[in-house]
């Protein structure tokens, strides 16, 4: 059997600028929905799937995050500090390989979330991961189960869930901001800044890169506007929870 990572690098070092003038004076990650900051939402989905150690990115207006999670007892945060130089989604993973250790990891993003529907879609996507065959599991949505997304879909799923491009078909899935990855991708990757876009295409050319849906609801918060609507998604999730 596959052990669960016990480790994630958490993504919070964007600056948000679609989310001005919010993000003017307070970063992303820590915008609220529902009562519960961008961020803990996901620290919190972490939490729940056994994940005992975050490595957190920061580089916008990095000490109110750092001070936010100061008070956190689970999963035990790690900063990894980018003021100086943005370096993007593969670069700040990068910077933190170091702490992230040789074994696989979760990734997810700051400024997105979920609220499950039976298990937990961290613990699904652990059980879903092997090493043997998969570089990258992405965790990913149906367009029905999306709340602000406002572009197309991005991946087609073959019957064994292996990935490739959707371009935008509709018959797609989206990359809901969570994966497992193995470090033994990042070998002689450079330090500078660049995207992960570049590892999944990499993988899927070795034919490693591998997705599973989630279930439940899939919350994206791009704009100001946007945020009645994932409240309004939480409060009608957690209604059908109950």
């Amino acid at each position: 059997m596959t052990a669960t990572p016990r480790t994630a690098m958490v993504l919070a070092a964007g600056l948000g600028k679609r989310m001005r003038p919010i993000t003017d004076t307070m970063p992303k990650p820590l915008v609220e929905i529902a009562g519960k900051t961008l961020l803990d939402w996901g620290l919190d989905s972490l939490a729940s799937a056994g994940v005992d150690r975050a490595i957190v990115n920061v580089h916008y207006l990095p000490d109110q995050i750092i001070a936010h999670v100061a008070g956190r007892k689970a999963p035990r945060i790690l900063i990894s500090d980018e003021r100086e130089m943005l370096l993007d989604s593969a670069g700040g993973i990068v910077r933190a390989l170091p702490a992230l250790g040789q074994e696989p990891f979760y990734i997810i993003n700051a400024d997105t979330f979920w609220i499950d529907s039976g298990q937990p879609s961290l613990q699904r996507l652990s059980l879903a991961w092997d090493a043997a065959r998969m570089d990258i599991l992405l965790m990913l949505a149906d367009l029905d189960s999306a709340t602000g997304h406002c572009v197309g879909t991005d991946f087609l799923v073959a019957p064994d869930g292996a990935l490739q491009r959707s371009k935008g078909d509709p018959a797609g899935l989206i990359y809901a901001g969570a994966a497992i990855v193995h470090p033994r991708i990042f070998k002689d990757a450079p330090t500078g800044p660049h995207s992960l876009n570049a590892y999944f295409d990499t993988a899927i050319g070795a034919g490693r890169l591998f997705g599973m849906a989630m279930q439940g609801r899939w919350i994206t918060v791009g704009t100001p506007d946007a945020i009645p609507l994932a409240e309004a998604a939480v409060a009608g999730a957690l209604a059908k929870a109950i």
